[in-house]
């Protein structure tokens, strides 16, 4: 039995004294140092990135909000129903439709995407996304999942959890929301804990926690970058998304006018598409706009901070709703996740080094018995968090908790 809890918190874990749900996972299983994330280091990238092994070019999940010029159709986060278009997620095939053509059956709870028919499969179980679930959803799924896999009702059961994630962007990573949330959080585990004891099910399940990226404090009363002040919003065909990362596609006769002038503003990159570092594994993805504009960590792009819905709350004086983000380099520190596992297939208080994300993939296929399909990850990173007998014990959970890591200190 496998479960995966992909988890939107970092550094708050590291403090292990005062979070004896996490600590009970660490001192009998596993705990890297720390996890890079894909680029950008946003949320629906870090997904696919976790469930499929292979960089965001490759599975061409590249953002958040994406927009293809060829359809004129967008993806945007939340319920936008051409979001679940297949064009967007056939790029690769993800853990849970492997699972499914095999033969498994796969029960889902809040994980985004389990509502899409991805290469022709659906899970056995999908409990939709909502945004923001309460603790009350996360431990009821938890108890559904135990419940499935104990019955035998399902091989694979995944979990996704945002509490931390919406509490760190509203008040910042470090702030007293956070550190409730976590010990909130940190309850559930030992609830979880003690359920697995109750059902007589210690050796025979996996449990695996991980993150899909960091998070940064963001400073709103000075680093906000106005692109309205650079060039004329006219010239832009389309613009997606705002904060660390955002896509533009010039017209074609403004395309240099437009690169020059967004090319002498401060605290930013810009990058037409074949010179994108090759380090991001990004260029290529179907779905890359020709312009992309990345800011140095703490700075926010947008096209004028008057139109943001969070910026302005009616008096002169600018409200930031939001107090951190995530999107930056992958290789910024703040952006760094996290990743724990205890179970028969895991060593047990073993501290692995640094890993990717694209390298979790291999760990969950190995744990689950099931050969991977050709990926990006590396077999040499992760090999070593594992009993030489892993896969052998008969695979029937994968508890995925997402809970969008913010930055563990190491």
């Amino acid at each position: 039995i496998f479960i995966v809890l992909v988890l939107k918190i970092a550094y708050y874990i590291d403090d292990l004294q005062n979070l004896a749900g996490f600590r009970e996972i660490v001192e009998n299983g596993v705990k890297v140092d720390y996890m890079t994330p894909d680029f950008p280091s946003l949320s629906y990238p870090n997904y696919y990135s976790l469930m499929t092994g292979r960089y965001c070019e490759v599975h061409q999940m590249t953002g958040n909000n994406m927009w293809d010029k060829d359809t004129m159709k967008e993806f945007l986060i939340g319920t936008n129903p051409d979001s679940r278009l297949p064009m967007w997620w056939d790029g690769s095939e993800p853990l849970w439709v492997t699972m499914q053509k095999l033969g498994k059956r796969v029960y889902m709870y809040y994980w985004p995407g389990c509502e899409v028919t991805i290469l022709g499969v659906r899970p056995t179980f999908c409990e939709e996304y909502v945004y923001n679930p309460s603790e009350k959803n996360l431990t009821d799924s938890m108890e559904s999942a135990l419940n499935m896999l104990k019955s035998d009702k399902a091989d694979m059961a995944g979990i996704y959890y945002e509490k931390i994630d919406v509490e760190g962007h509203h008040f910042g990573p470090r702030s007293p929301e956070i550190q409730r949330a976590i010990r909130s959080l940190d309850q559930a585990f030992q609830i979880l804990h003690q359920k697995i004891k109750e059902k007589n099910m210690r050796d025979d399940i996996n449990v695996v926690l991980f993150s899909d990226h960091g998070m940064t404090e963001l400073k709103w009363m000075e680093k906000v970058i106005e692109l309205d002040k650079y060039i004329d919003m006219s010239h832009i065909v389309k613009m997606m998304d705002r904060g660390p990362v955002v896509s533009v596609w010039p017209k074609q006769d403004k395309f240099e006018e437009i690169y020059q002038n967004l090319s002498s503003v401060d605290n930013m990159n810009v990058y037409k598409k074949q010179e994108i570092p090759h380090r991001f594994h990004y260029k290529n993805g179907r779905f890359v706009s020709t312009l992309t504009l990345v800011a140095e960590p703490g700075w926010f792009i947008t096209e004028n901070k008057a139109k943001l819905p969070f910026w302005n709350n009616g008096t002169e004086k600018a409200v930031g709703w939001q107090h951190g983000w995530h999107g930056y380099d992958n290789e910024f520190m703040d952006m760094r996740g996290f990743f724990l596992a205890q179970g028969p297939d895991f060593k047990t208080n073993f501290r692995a080094g640094p890993i990717r994300t694209v390298d979790v993939y291999n760990v969950l296929c190995k744990a689950l018995g099931i050969e991977p399909l050709p990926n990006n990850g590396s077999w040499s990173r992760v090999e070593c968090m594992l009993r030489s007998s892993a896969g052998a014990v008969r695979a029937a959970l994968i508890y995925s908790f997402l809970l969008l890591l913010l930055l563990l200190p190491h």
